[in-house]
């Protein structure tokens, strides 16, 4: 059987622990020192699913504003996004509908999870502020921690079969 290849996305503000989120799941470590991803990233890592061998083509999105005007080319082709926010910064999920406008004009048919990242740390936001957005898009919502691990795996496995839908 075929592995196929399934292009998603990690969208949000710049420290929200996108980049640390991938590298925790696909490299099985974590790093406290943050340098900031310019423009793009992106790595594979291929997963298991009940359906069959899935390769994810994961583009980590440069969240910092000077990097607006080149993101739309980057999310074309995507298959599902997941919206990150960091628990500790409420500004960063009060964002993410921008984030999800900015991807919808790109990719109009996109489907989205949301992850609360940083749940190691002590929250300034209350998860059903978050729950609520989730659902008012139609979007799982996802909990995780990139230091400890927490909640990665379930991630990348819902990101994947939205992804397939």
């Amino acid at each position: 059987m075929d592995t196929k290849l399934i292009k998603v996305v990690f969208a949000g503000d710049g420290n929200v622990g996108k980049t640390s989120l991938i590298r925790s799941y696909t490299e099985g470590k974590f790093s406290s020192s943050r340098v900031a991803t310019i423009g793009v990233d992106f790595h594979t890592h291929t997963i298991v699913l009940p359906s069959g061998k899935i390769k994810l083509s994961i583009w980590d999105m440069a969240g910092q504003e000077r990097f607006q005007f080149m993101r739309p080319g980057f999310y074309r082709g995507s298959r599902a996004a997941a919206l990150v926010y960091d628990v500790t910064a409420p500004e960063s999920l009060e964002h993410l509908a921008g984030w999800r406008d900015e991807i919808l004009k790109a990719v109009p048919d996109e489907k989205f999870i949301v992850v609360g990242n940083k749940i190691d740390l002590e929250r300034t936001q209350k998860p059903e502020i978050a729950q609520l957005f989730a659902k008012k898009i139609g979007a799982v919502y996802y909990e995780t921690s990139a230091r400890t691990g927490e909640g990665t795996e379930a991630v990348f496995k819902g990101l994947a079969e939205l992804a397939l839908k």
